[in-house]
């Protein structure tokens, strides 16, 4: 029976002070929802990190609470960490058809398809529970098939939009269902939680059909073969990528391990269209004349080992850029990412192939709403209390300073961390305890095994370098039978050292003497006293600190 005097709780495991790793939690008295399970790309800190997930320590301590993971839309950002958390607490999943199709791709890389309980839902229908109604609301996006999630509470409707913006001509999809939205604002909403990605751009996001125009213009003036790299789970873009081509009578291939798993996926159930005359295998290519194909691919971020990279790289077995390819870049450049675009740009112009990158770059991030389209949101649902996600802190702190302009009392709008309580009563909100939260972080098949400690010896060995002191001593008379041998790896090349490397085995045969003539036998203190000396010799040298391991061996 529901206490009238229950709190409902608002807890972000992820997507507040950053981009990715999208995860919300709802609960209220014994029941828990969870919005979005995604990830995060490593930055250039996490040296051989592959990917960042949320710590879910606080879904495994409630886990007979929770009642189903439901998500927005399929981006990695918000999907990416369903296979992690699956194999810890195996919940429903509920979503609508595309992204459970995504998810499922997913399952079965991490073999756990089977064990699965993902469900298909329609956009207006009421998932019920014994406190929560969830109900999915179309909205637009970069990815079909995205939606808001309404939960309807003992205590008061509360509004996720996921990722969204308000587009009136979509290419190829329903528009975002803005009656049930004016419904919602009716009714008084309690909590709005919005994405604020955009929020710093002015006016409105373009809509699709502008986008298109884009590409019409480019693929009129193009002369020979057009290769465009996009993100892959940019499906609004590669649909009008091919229209375009279609358009043009250019035959479409699509590469990249990414890419193609997800346009197979799409084509299959229908999100994109393409006839099957113009779609083609990348080894047909070489069948048809350079001006009647276009080639789809991964790169736009200039990512090493993507196929844009190998083929700017002219590394790429099937693809070799020639004169007259026209590459198009189709994305801004993500910061940090700069560099390696450049280079692949500059690449592709010694090879002879022309290069658009800037032309597209203002409507990159159209899958979001912008300023103008936010004041809308809020001024149609007028909700009681707001918390901006999906976005850095400056992102957070500028959507709630929107809200605030629109009228809404400061005391009103929570800016949350990642494992901050938020809870809430029909008429009041307050933040509360946090909850164990933060980046677990996946390297291969560890998960959760790569910390602070072991990314901090990664950077400084990236920095410094290693120096391995190896020696050999008989263990009852303690005599060295070989070595000091020093190996360097990052530290300074040996052949070129070989004075300096002298030296510091003479350190090292002297600290060893002065250990041994001081009747000190103890294999840490000797590797201690030897790591010590020769630490300061190399510095006073190289003014370098390298990570030193003595290894000794007994005979």
């Amino acid at each position: 029976m529901t206490s009238t005097n229950s709190k409902l709780k608002v807890i972000p495991l992820g997507g507040v002070d950053e981009f990715g790793k999208n995860m919300t939690i709802i609960e209220y008295e014994d029941e828990i929802i969870v919005i979005d399970c995604g990830l995060m790309f490593p930055d250039e800190e996490m040296l051989g990190v592959d990917i960042v997930i949320p710590d879910i320590t606080y879904l495994k301590n409630n886990k007979d609470k929770i009642k189903g993971v439901f998500l927005t839309h399929g981006h990695e950002g918000h999907i990416g960490a369903i296979p992690y958390l699956l194999k810890e607490i195996n919940v429903p999943v509920y979503s609508t058809k595309l992204t459970i199709a995504l998810v499922k791709n997913k399952l079965k890389e991490h073999k756990i398809l089977s064990k699965s309980k993902l469900n298909i839902v329609e956009p207006e229908k009421i998932i019920k529970f014994q406190n929560f109604k969830i109900e999915f609301i179309k909205n637009s996006h970069s990815i079909p098939d995205s939606c808001a999630i309404a939960i309807y509470t003992p205590v008061g409707t509360v509004l996720h939009t996921g990722d969204f913006k308000i587009d009136y001509t979509p290419t190829y999809e329903k528009k975002m269902d803005i009656n049930k939205i004016v419904e919602l604002g009716k009714k008084r909403l309690l909590l709005l939680l919005a994405d604020s990605t955009n929020v710093e751009k002015q006016g409105y996001s373009l809509s699709e059909s502008v986008e298109e125009e884009v590409f019409d213009k480019i693929f009129y003036n193009a002369k020979g073969r057009v290769i465009v790299a996009n993100f892959a789970a940019n499906i609004q873009r590669m649909q009008q990528i091919i229209n375009t081509s279609v358009k043009y009578n250019r035959k479409v291939a699509i590469t990249g391990k990414s890419l193609e798993v997800i346009a197979d996926t799409c084509i299959e159930l229908g999100y994109i269209k393409i006839p099957k005359e113009n779609l083609i295998n990348i080894d047909e290519e070489r069948n048809y004349p350079d001006n009647e194909i276009t080639i789809i691919t991964t790169g736009n971020q200039g990512e090493p080992m993507s196929v844009l990279y190998k083929i700017a790289s002219s590394v790429h077995k099937k693809i070799q850029v020639k004169k007259g390819d026209l590459v198009v870049i189709s994305s801004a450049p993500v910061p940090g990412n700069e560099k390696f675009i450049s280079k692949v740009i500059n690449e592709l112009y010694k090879k002879g192939a022309s290069v658009i990158y800037k032309e597209l770059e203002k409507i990159h991030e159209s899958g979001h709403a912008s300023v103008e389209e936010l004041k809308l949101l809020h001024t149609l649902l007028k909700p009681k209390f707001f918390v901006p996600i999906h976005g850095e802190y400056r992102h957070l702190k500028l959507h709630a300073k929107l809200a605030e302009k629109l009228g809404m009392n400061k005391s009103k709008i929570f800016i949350l961390d990642t494992g901050q309580t938020l809870e809430l009563s029909n008429k009041s909100a307050k933040k509360a305890k946090r909850v164990p939260s933060g980046k677990i972080l996946v390297d291969g098949l560890g998960v959760g095994d790569v910390g602070n400690i072991v990314l901090r010896d990664r950077r400084f060995l990236s920095r410094e370098g290693i120096l391995t002191v190896v020696i050999t001593i008989e263990k009852e008379s303690f005599n060295v039978l070989a070595g000091p041998d020093i190996v360097s790896r990052g530290f300074v090349y040996i052949r070129e050292s070989e004075e300096l490397m002298l030296e510091s085995k003479e350190i090292v045969k002297k600290s060893l003497n002065r250990c041994l003539d001081n009747n000190i036998t103890e294999w840490a203190v000797i590797k201690s006293n030897i790591k010590n000396d020769l630490k300061d010799f190399l510095y006073s040298k190289t003014k370098r600190k390298p990570i030193i391991l003595s290894i000794i061996m007994e005979i």
